[in-house]
């Protein structure tokens, strides 16, 4: 589905622009984040504290209950292009997250990669950021690219600033990427409602605030490719899913009900 210039510049770069590849899936997937918002699972929250101007709502794991998720996640292209970029036989669901920066949202997201929040060890995973509103650059997400490649993992943050507890030894301290910029190559781009952002999972990545007049709701699609196996980590793990642990010992391929296969290459 996607051509070859497009799944190496993922491969060496970590992210890349894919434009308008769900165009027509945007509708669904605005009404699949306000049933989540009127009826958030059991992980959804707010992150701004008390007093802190606008709304930054955060949601995930919801596929198998809210029907729109569902749709898009099993008859949209999203699992070819995924294993396409993952240069992956299959494609599996990880998860769904999505993040709501309401207009006047003061809170950046930090910067962070993903992988050491999962319960997750592989090379062969992507997500798939869809911007369901208009996003200018100075409210895109930014990503450092070739950051998949540093070697290095760092502790994970929660999105209101406080580290997790590990104890992982290789686990160090994000660098202080907003204080040195120029030292990074940052990319980030004006969306339109249908494009995707395609990143790694060890991608360093962040947001800005919503300082505009406008939402920037972004659904994402999380996905496992060939050689994406069970992992365990030190501390806790984002998202937990409960009992998995009693399923699969680690490096375990993630073949359970937890993580659907959607898509298999024939060739």
């Amino acid at each position: 589905m996607l051509d070859r210039a497009t799944i190496d510049a993922f491969a060496a770069d970590g992210v890349t622009l894919l434009r308008g590849v769900f165009t027509d899936w945007i509708d669904t997937l605005r009404a699949g984040v306000d049933a989540n918002m009127r009826d958030p699972g059991p992980y959804g929250r707010d992150y701004l504290e008390d007093g802190q101007a606008g709304r930054f709502f955060g949601d995930y794991c919801n596929w198998d209950r809210i029907l729109e998720y569902r749709k898009f996640m099993f008859d949209s292209p999203a699992a070819e292009i995924a294993a396409d970029l993952m240069q992956s036989r299959q494609a599996r669901i990880f998860h769904e997250h999505v993040l709501v920066k309401e207009p006047g949202t003061d809170k950046a997201t930090p910067w962070h990669h993903d992988q050491p929040y999962y319960c997750v060890d592989g090379r062969q995973v992507v997500s798939l950021w869809i911007p369901l509103d208009p996003v200018a650059r100075a409210t895109c997400p930014e990503f450092v690219a070739g950051s998949h490649d540093w070697g290095r993992w760092f502790l994970p943050r929660k999105f209101t600033g406080i580290d997790y507890d590990h104890d992982d030894p290789r686990l160090e301290s994000m660098p202080d990427i907003d204080a040195r910029r120029d030292d990074y190559d940052i990319r980030s781009w004006d969306l339109d409602p249908g494009d995707a952002i395609a990143f790694h999972f060890l991608t360093v990545h962040g947001a800005p605030p919503n300082r505009s007049p406008t939402r920037r709701r972004g659904f994402a699609a999380r996905w496992l490719g060939d050689d994406a196996v069970y992992a365990t980590r030190s501390g806790e793990i984002s998202p937990p899913f409960p009992g998995l642990a009693d399923k699969l010992a680690p490096g375990d391929p993630l073949d359970t009900a937890e993580f659907p296969l959607v898509f298999t290459r024939n060739d």
